[in-house]
């Protein structure tokens, strides 16, 4: 059964394939674009990423959405820098996020272990800031990626929203590389399980909306970071050695493991010490650990800056191909 495509002809004109690796970080996936992207004009990350956004949004769209991708994959586009190892901006359902941490994990690894880089610390430009990831190595393989993040801040404060159908719901809104509104899950009888997977993208959304509806989003330094990425709902840990479990719902409905903005959230809130690392949990029960290790000003805001660990693995590599013939070569999303 292997050999019986081994004689036909595959599609080999480079401008309709587009290789990438597949991975994951604690069952988040990531593509990684390896081959066949069209030049990438721009000095910065912003300014790279803003060129793709207006020139090639439909590699985007052909390769998150359906049929090659679905309502969940992201993606991440990696070339060189010229004050950095490497300059990266990420895609996803909705659009382009400003960073994105279960990414760098998995970048880490990628770079060092397909030979890219030849050294345990390696530096990304985002389109938040400048990362600085290292990796913890056994038998030249990367067992953890952990990675310091830009400066964060608690933006609001215990304020409150009237979400259609849900009523008044509190929430706080903190900065991680993304803004992102924070919700006690038990204040609205959510649970934090697979299981209720539908009903948490349901009221992330709703949330998500009314207070992009009420409240201004205003990063201190860059306009394009200037917007509300997504709604985290926080509850205890199935497992008690974990510090809690969070879902964040982001872009249109997906599904994410963000952690640095808790880091800011809890130390601002004098419920995390400075060097004092947590553990949380995602939805399928993946951990990721965060400490707030310095602590610093970010434009009028008291700020930290988190530091993050997880581990990553490479599940495969795909060839995608755009038969200018096929009425869905630019992909279609459902939800």
């Amino acid at each position: 059964m292997t050999q019986l495509f081994d004689n036909w002809n595959w599609p080999t004109r480079d401008s309709n394939r587009i290789t990438a690796i597949e991975m994951h970080t604690g069952g988040e996936p990531l593509r990684v674009f390896v081959s066949g992207l069209p030049r990438i004009e721009g000095k910065t990350v912003l300014e790279k990423r803003r060129h793709f956004s207006e020139h090639y949004d439909h590699v985007r769209k052909g390769t998150m959405w359906e049929p090659r991708g679905h309502a969940d994959m992201y993606g991440a586009v990696i070339t060189p820098s010229d004050d950095a190892d490497f300059d990266v901006f990420f895609l996803h359902n909705e659009g382009y996020s400003t960073m994105c941490g279960h990414a760098i994990i998995a970048l880490t690894k990628l770079v060092i272990e397909t030979g890219l880089v030849q050294k345990a610390e390696i530096s990304f430009n985002v389109p938040a800031g400048r990362i600085e990831a290292r990796a913890d190595l056994k038998d030249g393989k990367v067992v953890q990626s952990s990675f310091r993040n830009v400066p964060s801040f608690l933006y609001l404060r215990n304020q409150t929203v009237n979400v259609t159908g849900l009523g008044v719901v509190s929430f706080d809104v903190a900065y991680g590389g993304a803004f992102y509104a924070f919700v006690d899950a038990a204040n609205l009888d959510l649970g934090l399980g697979p299981d209720n997977l539908h009903k948490l993208i349901d009221y992330g959304r709703r949330i998500k909306h009314s207070v992009i509806a009420e409240f201004p989003i205003r990063h201190p330094f860059e306009y394009d970071l200037s917007f509300l990425y997504g709604t985290i709902f926080t509850g205890a840990a199935l497992d008690s050695s974990n510090h809690s479990r969070n879902v964040c719902i982001f872009a249109d409905g997906e599904v994410d493991r963000s952690v640095s903005a808790r880091a800011a959230l809890h130390h601002a809130k004098g419920e995390l010490a400075l060097n004092e690392k947590i553990t949380i949990e995602s939805i399928v029960g993946s951990t990721m650990t965060v400490a707030a290790v310095e602590a610093t000003r970010f434009g009028d805001y008291d700020a930290v800056v988190p530091e993050v660990s997880g581990t990553a693995f490479i599940t495969g590599k795909s060839e995608f191909y755009f038969d200018p013939d096929d009425p869905f070569r630019e992909g279609f999303i459902l939800r």
